[in-house]
């Protein structure tokens, strides 16, 4: 039997069509599986409440500066990017800033660089991605002149609610110190 006649033109553009379909619908789950979309769930306005530790990686006792206000993230390019404005005070003063953070799809990861507003520096990036719903980033910095690691980690709890821990190390990742908790909830 000619399979050429079998496959007539209406049933051409059938399968031509069926396959197209398969073809981005299999570049399209390529792209969220590879961590590029990581962040869609937080697109939004969220409150946001913050403690951050005073004077972190030192030999005095831990006091813990409480802060509260709004964090906006914002998506950028097609959503492989994003930025978070963050506006914060509390009794001891503001912090305002923003959150870069961008996918490098070659090193299938995120990197997440924090700007201070205060003194418009942007900090050393940490990079990593999501893995069981928990966004674990690593990276180098400096604290009083001394080399530090630091550990950024992002808890999803749901929809509407999700938790952000800082960490120095200055043992290079031997033991954590927590410096920033910041707990957002969904406006």
């Amino acid at each position: 039997m000619n399979m050429r006649r079998l496959l007539t033109v209406p049933h051409t553009r059938i399968l031509v069509a069926c396959l197209a379909l398969l073809a981005l619908t299999g570049s399209a789950s390529a792209d969220v599986a590879d961590g590029q979309r990581d962040f869609d769930w937080e697109i939004g306005s969220w409150h946001s409440d913050v403690r951050v530790l005073a004077d972190p990686l030192s030999e005095t006792e831990d006091e813990w500066l409480h802060f509260a206000g709004t964090s906006v993230v914002r998506p950028l390019l097609d959503r492989r990017a994003n930025v978070v404005e963050l506006k914060i005070a509390g009794p001891t003063g503001r912090i305002e800033g923003l959150s870069m953070r961008l996918y490098e799809p070659q090193a299938q990861r995120w990197s997440l660089t924090f700007v201070n507003i205060r003194n418009g520096l942007l900090t050393p990036s940490v990079y990593g991605g999501f893995r069981d719903g928990v966004g674990e980033f690593y990276g180098d910095d400096e604290l009083g002149g001394r080399p530090i690691k630091v550990r950024f980690l992002i808890h999803r709890q749901g929809r509407d609610r999700a938790t952000f821990e800082q960490a120095f190390s200055q043992d290079g990742g031997a033991s954590w110190e927590t410096n920033w908790i910041a707990v957002d909830r969904r406006t």
